[in-house]
């Protein structure tokens, strides 16, 4: 059943972002709580969303989004022989679900072309907040993506205490992500989800497929310009 009334002008919001600006559920969500355009009671979250879509409540088909067709030809993966890199994700807090702790952080890479000298971008997504980061990093080396996070670690310490900032952070089973749990502290614990599950990522993946309207794949990493970075995590 539908909610009240009010929330009308919050759906039809966010049907225009998706038909007209091709936007996804989860980032016309989190780009109305950054910009505070509705009242909290005014809106609805994105599973919800998602419910009135299946409904038939809200006036778009699974065909409008672009994160639905995107998902729709995934192969089957052998799910055995997948070492486990570090910690589970079945350790995490289950607070850390709920989306109302700031500080708890999605962790991927997105790629452009198969060539090992080509850079990767590091991206994170703030759970919360739906802050979404790219960075740049000079290859898909463990040692690599390692010293890429831990350097946007450092940048959190001159900003804030990193401790309020970066809680947790969750990555796929990539070997790219072989180094990151060393770099663990007593304030920030990093977990890893299960092999072949970006639905435990699922707004991160989202947003990377976003920024992928930018940078498609068999993009050189290495050819595009910061100036894009930045106008791919704007649009986002």
């Amino acid at each position: 059943t539908l909610k009240a009334g009010s929330i009308e002008p919050f759906l039809s919001w966010v049907e225009n972002k998706v038909r007209v600006d091709k936007w996804s559920l989860d980032a016309a969500v989190g780009y109305a709580l950054r910009k505070g355009l509705f009242v909290r009671n005014e809106m609805v979250c994105t599973k919800t969303l998602y419910n009135y879509l299946y409904q038939g409540i809200l006036g778009l088909k699974p065909m409008d989004l672009p994160c639905v067709i995107r998902h729709s030809h995934k192969k089957r993966h052998n799910r055995q022989h997948k070492r486990k890199l570090g910690k589970s994700i079945d350790l995490r807090d289950e607070s850390v679900a709920t989306r109302e702790e700031f500080g708890h952080w999605e962790l991927d890479t997105v790629r452009g072309i198969k060539n090992k000298s080509d850079e990767v971008i590091v991206s994170l997504l703030e759970r919360k907040s739906r802050l979404y980061v790219a960075l740049r990093c000079l290859s898909a080396k463990a040692v690599d993506v390692k010293m890429t996070l831990e350097n946007w670690l450092q940048s959190l310490k001159a900003v804030s205490d990193v401790s309020m900032l970066c809680k947790t952070i969750t990555a796929d089973n990539g070997r790219e992500f072989a180094d990151i749990s060393t770099l663990e502290t007593e304030d920030l614990s990093i977990f890893f989800a299960h092999p072949y599950s970006p639905g435990e990522r699922g707004s991160n993946e989202r947003h990377n497929g976003l920024l992928r309207r930018f940078i498609p794949k068999g993009t050189p990493i290495k050819a595009v310009s910061e100036e894009t970075i930045q106008r791919a995590l704007h649009w986002c």
